[in-house]
């Protein structure tokens, strides 16, 4: 791929607001396996090489395992693996980062209300929208892996 900009280089206030966020989300109550999950789940749905290394790596570090990471792709076929709280925060992933599809649909944000409250499902959609940015700069500017 060819080398495009650094967007933090050129405009590095840009980037600074992206990470404004990024404090945010490390202050929530959200744990680091559940962010880690959505940030995996959004780069494989966004097919961002550089986010899915990223974050899978970081994951590990904070005892992830091998065997949830690999099945992370399939986790509706892979239940037993995942709380029905990550299950549903899975869902709420994939349909926010597909939004053009249907969005976050009515089922997904009922079953959110039961096992989350409104701040923590606040915090959810703030950390799916922060790695769909994320994802969106790596990729647009062919970000490689591990730069």
């Amino acid at each position: 791929m060819e080398t495009r900009i650094d967007i933090n280089a050129v405009e590095p206030n840009a980037f600074k607001a992206v990470y404004a966020l990024e404090t945010y989300l490390a202050q929530t109550g959200l744990s680091k396996t559940l962010k880690e999950l959505i940030k995996i789940r959004a780069s494989q749905l966004n097919n961002c090489a550089f986010c899915i290394n990223m974050h899978t790596q970081d994951a590990l570090k904070h005892g992830e395992t091998q065997q949830r990471i690999f099945l992370l792709s399939a986790w509706r076929e892979a239940t037993s693996l995942f709380t029905e709280e990550e299950q549903v925060v899975l869902a709420m992933t994939e349909e926010i980062t597909l939004i053009s599809r249907q969005g976050l649909t009515d089922a997904t944000y009922q079953k959110a209300l039961a096992l989350y409250s409104e701040v923590q499902i606040a915090q959810i959609i703030i950390a799916i929208a922060t790695i769909n940015v994320w994802n969106r700069i790596a990729v647009s500017t062919h970000k490689p892996i591990g730069a």
